[in-house]
């Protein structure tokens, strides 16, 4: 992809099927809030804190007392940062920015996670609805193309509340939902018409991996029902005439060293199970940090990933069928 002031080009993706033109495009948000539906999804959404199931987890603790289960986080979502991010997908960051509100604390144990000081020990300030939707208000003002999510699955019911606010006050950016896929399948409902893009990071295929280096076995099932069910929303992602993402999935995966069994096994299911449409973005930039690097307990993920591992993963790709691979050109 290459980009400049007020455009980018996309020659590989170039197909009217993933057009969405902007006088056909309004966030998706705005038609749940005009009939009522977001304040009362708001409101289901608020009440499940009392026994917490906003996630696979399903602590069931109560929340609204501020009581707090794996994710560490109570009544508040807890903001570590906010700010115009350049370093996203290009349709997504384009030349303003993408607008991402980082969300401290994760239901996730990842041992190599390279945010590990945000997600594992809950840093950030605590927020109101009020002050969260400021914070998207902000953004917006700033000129970024869209709001940007990342690590909500365990904040869902106070991101509705935020954003019922912020529509009220503005806010016609479109929504990314920037996620592990552990997500519960619940809260994906209530973002049912609320998301426009959705950006899941597939991370593992084998519950052995996942219970070893994410400390969930679950995941592989749960993130294939999250994925199937994001899709079911808002299907492959679309772009408008700049080249901007404006609805879909983008998946991630994150190529890791000695696991491109799992990254194969991924890759087919996406292919095969959601459609060869699916723009996928491979990432190669795994490195060992957090206990990977402070523990003697996973020796074989303390190196980088080698050149022919990441271009092994992007022919299995090919040879699936899967051809919207995400490229940065600058």
């Amino acid at each position: 992809m290459m980009w400049w002031e007020g455009h980018l080009t996309v020659p590989s993706q170039v197909d009217p099927r993933f057009l969405l033109p902007d006088e056909e495009f309004q966030p998706a948000y705005l038609k749940l809030y005009a009939s009522g539906e977001l304040e009362r999804r708001v409101e289901q959404a608020r009440q499940s804190l009392a026994e917490c199931r906003t996630c696979p987890r399903v602590c069931r603790v109560n929340r609204l007392a501020d009581e707090v289960g794996v994710c560490r986080v109570g009544r508040a979502a807890r903001v570590a940062s906010a700010f115009p991010h350049f370093g996203e997908e290009d349709c997504l960051r384009g030349w303003r920015g993408s607008g991402t509100i980082f969300f401290a604390g994760c239901n996730l144990r990842c041992v190599f996670c390279q945010n590990w000081d945000i997600s594992q020990q809950a840093a950030g300030r605590a927020v109101s609805a009020q002050a969260l939707a400021d914070l998207m208000l902000e953004l917006q003002d700033m000129g970024v193309h869209n709001i940007n999510w990342v690590t909500p699955e365990h904040v869902v019911p106070q991101l509705l509340e935020a954003l019922l606010l912020a529509v009220g006050q503005g806010l016609r950016l479109p929504i990314v939902y920037n996620t592990s896929a552990y997500d519960a399948l619940e809260s994906l409902h209530w973002l049912d018409g609320v998301v426009d893009i959705y950006m899941p990071d597939f991370k593992v295929w084998h519950r052995e991996p996942a219970r070893r280096y994410l400390k969930a076995p679950d995941y592989p099932e749960v993130a294939r029902r999250a994925i199937k069910e994001m899709h079911r929303q808002v299907g492959p992602l679309k772009f408008n005439r700049q080249g901007l993402a404006r609805r879909g999935v983008l998946v991630r995966h994150l190529v890791m060293p000695g696991l491109l069994d799992d990254t194969a096994a991924i890759l087919r299911w996406l292919a095969e199970e959601l459609s060869p449409d699916t723009y996928v973005n491979l990432m190669a930039q795994y490195r060992p940090e957090y206990l990977v690097v402070t523990t003697d307990k996973y020796p074989e993920l303390r190196r980088r990933l080698r050149g022919d591992e990441y271009r092994q993963a992007v022919e299995m790709a090919r040879q699936v069928g899967l051809w919207r691979l995400d490229a940065r050109w600058l």
